[in-house]
């Protein structure tokens, strides 16, 4: 059967696939038989199922959507929220620094702060623990 990765945390070996079959399987790291580190979320896997859990799971290829974001590209620019795919996090971004321009610029002032603490905390993250926090696990504020 094949599926789509829908999350996948290499710590724990633990993931979950939806299936073509409409239904959802967990599964563990040992019963990966291909590439175990170029399986992310959103990969295309062809897998059995045993007692509910997915087994014997290949990697058809990987997924080129949001796990291939650059923590620099993330930390640099001014619109990250966007970058990362948290729109709704985004567009709150977006109109507090509009409207702080007629509340005297003191909401601007803070979402800048903000915007400036989360690129330094992007920046100084590991590569595998940016794509873990921010990418995987969407996590949207700091």
């Amino acid at each position: 059967m094949q599926g789509t990765v829908l999350k996948f945390d290499k710590q724990t070996s633990i993931g979950l696939i939806s299936a073509s079959d409409g239904n959802r399987y967990e599964f563990k790291g040992e019963n990966i038989q291909s590439n175990f580190d170029a399986l992310k979320t959103g990969s295309s896997v062809d897998f059995q199922i045993d007692d509910d859990n997915a087994v014997q799971i290949y990697l058809l290829h990987a997924s080129k959507g949001n796990d291939e974001k650059s923590k620099i590209a993330a930390g640099l620019l001014g619109i990250h929220k966007f970058y990362l795919g948290y729109t709704k996090t985004g567009i709150i971004f977006l109109l507090i620094g509009v409207l702080g321009f007629i509340l005297l610029l003191i909401p601007t002032v803070i979402i800048s702060i903000i915007a400036l603490i989360e690129g330094i905390i992007y920046l100084t993250k590991s590569d595998e623990s940016f794509d873990k926090t921010y990418v995987q696990n969407e996590k949207k504020w700091f």
